[in-house]
């Protein structure tokens, strides 16, 4: 079964196999731990995110989707009489709470599931409760190992590593090998790249690394790295960074003198490479979704949202829609809504794949993947380099 989103719509096309059949399964803890086929009144979503705090432009756009998604299922009657109720609640950037939230939900029998943490540290810590007491969680952002961790635990984000080869794909047509890197070693995704996946590109990439250099999440001057890196002689940088780390990065790298091309990701979005302006142009980044990207199903997503809130969403808002119109997908695809129930309906959903916001969407296990998009800085704006 392969299912497509619209602002207002939801059309199942192309049965490509049986419905699951749901089995009666047991297990310990709370009420509804066993498929019910049933479906109640009301089905309550526990939604732990960052409303403030460091990562607020990331919880805070990811949340935006989730209400925009439970709302569209609720005009759908997209589960008949049933109505999604949606407890948001704020980790502010704290594992601890956000551990203490969903231990909470998980305590009670009224959470039929949970749209997990943004950040990695959180979804760490996270994941085993909700994976020991079999409560299904959906993931947004939350690229670390140890997230994805059994049958219950599920991303609605491709891991950044799958789609940031792209990015190299557009380097390379700019014909540049010789790269510097500065990494945030404070962020395992970006850590990863920079320390595991850039050096095993250098044979089958054709490319060469003359540096790399850790900083952590607090470092907000990197002049003398970048004056070391310009001394190499590079034919582009790769900037792995976070938030305000990476305008602060290309200015000081365009004061230095350095006026090539620079490789970012996907958090250098969301307006953090504004206050650059002319000096962050020639930075692009593969990312999960753009605004711009034009599979039918992304540009339904971002006319649904810009009449809800008036403006362009973030890949952010993207996934959270996504996470939230899986569950919705998966208690149509069981018949019910007990834990049990949406769990195999996850999986179900997860084998057919499914068109979201972010477009075309397919899963290795609980773990989603795209294709994903080049996006450029022009000193102004975001534009779509490819698809």
């Amino acid at each position: 079964m392969k299912f497509t989103t619209g602002p207002g719509r939801l059309i199942l096309v192309g049965l490509t196999g049986t419905m699951l059949s749901v089995a009666a399964c047991s297990g310990s803890g709370p009420s509804g731990a066993t498929a019910s086929g049933e479906m109640p009144s009301e089905i309550t979503l526990l939604s732990t995110t960052d409303k403030t705090g460091a990562l607020t432009y990331v919880g805070g756009s990811q949340l935006e989707g989730i209400e925009l998604a439970v709302e569209e299922i609720n005009q759908q009657k997209f589960l008949g009489d049933s109505i999604v109720k949606l407890d948001s609640r704020d980790t502010a950037g704290d594992a601890q709470t956000a551990a203490s939230q969903v231990t909470e939900g998980i305590a009670n029998p009224n959470v039929a599931a949970i749209l997990g943490t943004v950040s990695g540290a959180q979804s760490v810590a996270v994941a085993p409760i909700a994976e020991s007491s079999k409560t299904p969680i959906v993931f947004t952002q939350s690229g670390s190992d140890g997230v994805v961790i059994g049958d219950y635990t599920f991303r609605s984000t491709a891991p950044q590593e799958t789609y940031f080869p792209k990015a190299i794909d557009h380097l390379k047509e700019l014909g540049a090998k010789r790269i510097s890197v500065l990494y945030n070693a404070g962020q395992p995704t970006l850590a990863e790249i920079a320390e595991n996946q850039l050096p095993a590109m250098q044979e089958s990439e054709d490319l060469e690394i003359l540096s790399s250099t850790s900083v952590q999440s607090t470092t907000q001057d990197f002049a003398s790295t970048i004056t070391k890196i310009v001394g190499e002689k590079p034919d582009a940088v790769v900037f792995l960074l976070v938030g305000a780390q990476n305008s602060t990065a290309m200015s000081q790298l365009r004061q230095a003198g350095f006026d090539g091309p620079a490789v970012g990701n996907p958090a250098a979005g969301a307006g953090n490479l504004a206050p650059a302006g002319p000096a962050g142009a020639g930075m692009f980044w593969a990312t999960d979704f753009n605004y711009l990207q034009t599979a039918p199903s992304s540009v339904a997503f971002v006319e649904a949202y810009n009449a809800k809130y008036g403006k362009n969403p973030l890949n952010y808002a993207a996934e959270g829609y996504d996470a939230a119109w899986m569950i919705a997908r998966a208690i149509k695809e069981s018949g019910g809504a007990s834990r049990e129930d949406i769990k195999n309906g996850l999986d179900a959903v997860a084998a057919a794949g499914f068109d979201g916001a972010v477009g075309p969407v397919t899963f290795e296990g609980n773990d989603q993947r795209v294709a994903g998009v080049v996006v450029e800085w022009d000193g102004t704006s975001e534009g779509l380099l490819a698809e």
